[in-house]
């Protein structure tokens, strides 16, 4: 099953399981469509190509939010897990805690470039991990 954005409630019903005030990492693996499929009809760019839009944009979101970028590479293949279940990034974003992240995601101007987001991704997984566990 296909997931671009969260379905409502499920969200906030993760995020609340996700200790307050610590650093939380987020893993996100992408699935690009050939052509991006934006609400207007307009399908002239790549999917990687829209992400790229987007990702200029959120990077900056990222810098005012004292996120960061640890670490960034292309998917190669899954050697455990469904085989229709590939990726073609995986990225993995620090955020000083988990009320950061969600002041980002809330914003405005975020909210303003989620478009390009959603018209980029054939398929996406946004995992909160925290370091060490319980």
């Amino acid at each position: 099953m296909s997931s671009i954005n969260s379905i409502p409630g499920q969200a906030e019903e993760s995020i609340s399981a996700i200790p307050k005030g610590v650093p939380v990492v987020m893993i996100n693996m992408l699935r690009f469509r050939e052509n991006a499929k934006y609400p207007d009809g307009r399908s002239d760019i790549s999917g990687r190509d829209a992400y790229a839009i987007y990702s200029g944009e959120a990077f900056k979101h990222l810098i005012k939010y004292g996120a960061e970028i640890v670490w960034f590479g292309e998917a190669l293949a899954s050697v455990i897990g469904p085989n229709d279940e590939c990726w073609d990034q995986i990225f993995l974003v620090r955020y000083p805690s988990i009320e950061m992240f969600i002041e980002m995601i809330n914003s405005a101007s975020y909210q303003d470039i989620l478009v390009h987001r959603s018209s980029a991704l054939k398929d996406s997984r946004l995992i909160a991990t925290i370091e060490g566990g319980k």
